[in-house]
């Protein structure tokens, strides 16, 4: 079981809260790949790394099971899910869907401040995009994204959104070696931010762009999971 870094085990694993602290913990792992796909997550090595029961670690195997993170698979254990083009094939075009929707939503909800929001996070993209710094550029990345789903006041859509995008999110930091046209991205942010700060915005034409932008990463993945293979089958 690989180690966590000292700001997870710093958590204060007290009974109140302990099965959402440890799912939230053991999220952030997989999704900044101290966790990797195919890594067996055992229920003694975690009660030992936290000092905690067996019980809550089962619960928030459960947590991350509904996630989508992991796959439990019975008598063998809980391990972190690979991604397929299936998983790819399934998610995106769902996202793209509701994420357009929410963006449609949340232009008739925004407010000085929610835009002032946005264009923070964008203009923190856009620097890291010119440093091509991927840690930062993907943290405002989901912020900016955050900023108008929340902004559509639809709790269904925002719930259903949290979940999608949690997985999607998983999908890009698990290839450390995926990289992405950082400016292409920004343009296409940024278009979207112009769309959203117009007063004669068509809103069906912002969910357009929203859904074309998301839409664009599927191919993206698809091409990149099959060099990945072909990488693997020419070194065997």
């Amino acid at each position: 079981m690989k180690t966590l870094t000292s700001k997870l085990k710093a958590i204060d694993f007290r009974p109140t809260g302990l099965v959402e602290k440890l799912s939230e913990a053991m999220t952030e792992a997989i999704l900044e790949g101290i966790f990797k796909e195919g890594d067996q997550l055992t229920e003694l090595d975690l009660q030992k790394q936290f000092n905690i029961s067996r019980s809550p670690i089962r619960e928030s195997f459960r947590v991350l099971e509904k996630r989508g993170l992991v796959e439990v698979i019975p008598r063998r254990g809980t391990f972190v899910k690979r991604i397929s083009p299936r998983d790819i094939e399934e998610h995106f075009p769902v996202r793209s869907v509701l994420e357009g929707l929410a963006a449609k939503q949340a232009y008739a909800n925004m407010t000085p401040a929610t835009l002032e929001a946005m264009e923070r996070a964008l203009a923190r993209m856009k620097i890291a995009a010119e440093n091509e710094d991927t840690k930062n550029y993907w943290k405002q990345h989901i912020l900016y994204h955050e900023i108008f789903i929340d902004a559509c006041g639809n709790l269904l859509l925002i719930n259903l959104l949290k979940t999608l995008r949690m997985q999607i999110m998983w999908y890009r930091l698990s290839y450390q070696y995926y990289k992405e046209d950082f400016k292409s991205s920004y343009r296409a942010h940024e278009k979207i931010m112009g769309l959203f700060k117009s007063k004669n915005t068509d809103p069906d034409r912002l969910e357009a762009m929203v859904r074309t932008h998301i839409e664009v990463a599927v191919n993206k993945f698809l091409g990149y999971l099959d060099e990945q293979e072909k990488l693997k089958a020419s070194t065997k």
